[in-house]
């Protein structure tokens, strides 16, 4: 067994006995879960782990989630107009919603005024796949209320309009998946698929760095963890 597999055993060994006492501190967890990254990192250059995935995630701004006093989903205006907010379509009637489903499904037929009609779409949640575009929700991977009690609140109105219409930050699932996940950050939910924890993780990271977000200390662990699963080409 070589030495990173051997670390991912030790890890799993660990956190399966935290769960069930309280002689391993939430501290030591850590740390354990800070030498076991470090190690993907270090083994996974040139792999999928990108060497900065890591370093990206401490360089986020740790404190307690903010007030979600005085929030409102209109004040993210979103399913703007998707060529204005960086998407690649060719049809000028596209919104950000009509320009996701296009990118995410196969064979999509597109209507008169981007209507999408039909397509398949592999939900990246659940690993089902869907034929009905109403089947289908548009999940804004760090949610709006996520990001307004990460820093959001703060923000003007094209701030929030951008935000709530970026390509990097919009992906089709189903939508029950997408009920259920909410405006929950990782450290209360987490893809039921787990083979996309990796990929997750790292476009989670992506987006609250590229946005200058905060992050709660559980969520920086469930973050770790979920790094720790990405694995060499």
């Amino acid at each position: 067994m070589s030495r990173v597999a051997r670390r991912f055993a030790l890890l799993a060994a660990i956190i399966a006995v935290a769960a069930l006492s309280v002689s391993c501190s939430e501290a030591e967890i850590d740390d354990l879960l800070n030498e076991v990254l470090q190690e993907i990192e270090n083994s996974n250059a040139g792999g999928k782990v990108p060497a900065n995935a890591g370093k990206a995630l401490k360089q986020l701004e740790v404190a307690p989630a903010g007030s979600m006093s005085g929030y409102d989903r209109e004040a993210f205006p979103h399913w703007s107009d998707a060529q204005e907010n960086g998407w690649r379509v060719s049809d000028s009637s596209c919104d950000a919603r009509d320009a996701a489903l296009i990118r995410d499904g196969k064979d999509v037929v597109v209507g008169e005024g981007c209507d999408v009609e039909s397509g398949r779409w592999l939900d990246p949640y659940t690993t089902r796949t869907y034929t009905d575009p109403l089947d289908i929700d548009i999940d804004h991977l760090v949610p709006l209320a996520n990001a307004y009690r990460s820093g959001a609140s703060a923000w003007d109105e094209a701030e929030r309009e951008r935000y709530a219409n970026d390509p990097d930050n919009l992906l089709s699932v189903e939508d029950n998946a997408n009920q259920e996940k909410g405006d929950k950050g990782p450290e209360a939910w987490k893809p039921p698929n787990r083979a996309i924890w990796c990929s997750y993780a790292k476009d989670w990271i992506s987006v609250k760095s590229d946005y200058a977000l905060t992050i709660n200390p559980q969520e920086k662990s469930a973050l770790r963890q979920m790094l720790s699963t990405c694995k060499k080409n």
